[in-house]
């Protein structure tokens, strides 16, 4: 097990991207320092480990930085191989890593879209969502993870949607997921919110509807101080 005092992450409990390092971190066993961060006044260690993007999550191991939730899951895979996220086999792990981009293109990315524009811009967004989680639906037929019987990297990297997305689809007035037309990725989310180490690590329900209409308002905002400008 690794030591606290050398493993660090950096991040907000409410961000699925960082929530995803904290699962792997979880399904690894190992011990970590979490550091709250305000994303609105980000702290002087924030900016020094990550001063290009300046954003969340960042692991610090033996105090260096790793950032972006995807290289990070990778990085926690290769240093500490006790209860692999990636497969084993090359081309499986190539295929992990595909599905992975693509969920991370084709559905996160037209997310964030459809909740931070409206109109043209987010009707566009949808459909490519709703084309995004058709695909994936075909991909989680007849199993219960995307690797198979346990947790895995897509699995990690898609989790975000089982929990975070109804928030973002309630706050942006929106609908991508539809149970009755993806029943097999509705079936997948109900299987992974109850695994106990994804379970006990997302943020609490209450609330969260209120921080993402916070977000969206914000959003709403900022885009109307541009047009007007």
């Amino acid at each position: 097990m690794s030591s606290k005092s050398n493993l660090k992450l950096l991040g907000t409990k409410v961000s699925p991207f960082v929530c995803r390092v904290i699962w792997a971190l979880k399904l690894k066993d190992l011990e970590y320092e979490f550091i709250e961060e305000d994303v609105s006044n980000k702290s002087s260690l924030l900016l020094e480990m990550n001063p290009i993007d300046k954003t969340i999550p960042v692991l610090i191991h033996d105090g260096k930085p790793i950032c972006e939730s995807l290289i990070i899951l990778q990085y926690i895979d290769e240093t500490w191989p006790q209860n692999p996220i990636l497969p084993n086999d090359p081309f499986q792990r190539a295929s992990a890593r595909c599905l992975a981009k693509f969920s991370e293109e084709k559905l996160n990315g037209p997310s964030r879209d459809a909740f931070y524009f409206t109109g043209e811009k987010q009707a566009k967004a949808l459909e490519a969502m709703k084309e995004a989680l058709g695909i994936l639906e075909s991909e989680i037929s007849g199993k219960n993870f995307f690797g198979g019987d346990e947790i895995g990297y897509v699995d990690i990297v898609v989790g975000w949607s089982s929990y975070w997305l109804q928030f973002v689809e309630i706050a942006a007035n929106y609908k991508a997921m539809d149970s009755t037309k993806y029943p097999q990725m509705d079936r997948w989310m109900k299987i992974f919110l109850e695994v106990p180490l994804i379970k006990d690590n997302i943020p609490p329900y209450d609330g969260m509807l209120g921080i993402y209409q916070g977000y969206r308002k914000k959003s709403q905002l900022a885009f109307a101080s541009d047009n007007n400008k």
